[in-house]
């Protein structure tokens, strides 16, 4: 078991209202669970958010702190609520509620991965299940509440930046009013998380560098905005979910020849938003 379910980076300088989180990027896969999984490790490894602490990793830099996860998605799911308990692989537990995310098995602890593959044989006990809320996930909240807690107090606001990837395959439905497949798609839980000045500008830094956007479909945002996203409390919460094929291949999970050049506009786009008045409605992106 790692010593921290997470990896905090403090910029030398803390002068920017923005928190970088890559609740989905974590690797440090338990060797308990990679005896118990039914799948290999490629497949395993299918719903992680893969180098996307990397492609944000230029945060500190500008003046900003980055939390990332280190456990998997696959083994607790940060952007889940403690309540989301799956009663199909955990035993004692019991619905509460209609719940589609429960449902199809991607609760705080998963029961598929992508494309619906099963992670285990059978059931987990319900004290392996909080155990990995107690040790993972809790923790976890309570240094992202506090760092966003610190930076409204320091700037007056905070703003999250919730960093995300999104399979290709999920955008072959999706097109923007000008019949353009996005490359970003931009979550405020359709106004509810964050001020239109906030989603306005982050969406104006990367359109400036190229990148083509839209908004909340096919992903709006789950519980970590629902939590943390208080505009009237002047704490923001933006959801970014990047297509992965820009940057890595899908089959394999590893970087393309690409990823250099999608790092380097990433880093653009932060230094564009270290700089971001988010009070005033940013000028469109040319």
């Amino acid at each position: 078991m790692s010593d921290t379910p997470y990896l905090l980076q403090r910029p030398e300088n803390w002068s920017s209202p923005i928190l970088y989180n890559s609740p989905h990027s974590g690797a440090h896969y338990p060797s308990e669970f990679l005896e118990r999984t039914v799948l290999d490790a490629l497949t395993l490894r299918s719903s992680e958010d893969a180098f996307v602490q990397r492609l944000y990793g230029d945060g500190p830099q500008y003046g900003a702190v980055m939390l990332s996860a280190v456990f998997p998605r696959a083994w607790v799911d940060l952007n889940r609520s403690v309540d989301e308990i799956d009663p199909a692989l955990i035993e004692g537990a019991t619905y509460r509620g209609l719940n589609p995310r429960v449902a199809s098995g991607l609760g705080v602890i998963p029961r598929v991965v992508s494309g619906r593959r099963n992670i285990y044989r059978g059931k987990i006990s319900k004290a392996e299940a909080n155990a990995r809320i107690r040790e993972v996930w809790k923790p976890y909240h309570r240094m992202l509440n506090a760092l966003l807690e610190e930076a409204r107090q320091r700037f007056g606001r905070a703003v999250l930046i919730d960093c995300h990837s999104m399979p290709r395959e999920a955008l072959e439905t999706v097109k923007s009013r000008k019949n353009i497949r996005p490359h970003v798609v931009i979550g405020d839980r359709y106004g509810a998380s964050a001020s239109e000045q906030v989603v306005a500008a982050v969406e104006a830094a990367f359109q400036a560098e190229g990148f083509k956007t839209a908004r909340n479909v096919p992903f709006a945002g789950a519980h970590i905005l629902r939590a943390y996203g208080r505009p009237a409390q002047h704490r923001h919460a933006v959801q970014v979910e990047i297509d992965r094929s820009l940057y890595m291949d899908e089959k394999t999970l590893t970087p393309a020849p690409g990823f250099g050049e999608i790092q380097q506009r990433l880093s653009a786009v932060q230094r564009r938003l270290s700089k971001a008045d988010f009070e005033q409605q940013p000028l469109a992106a040319e």
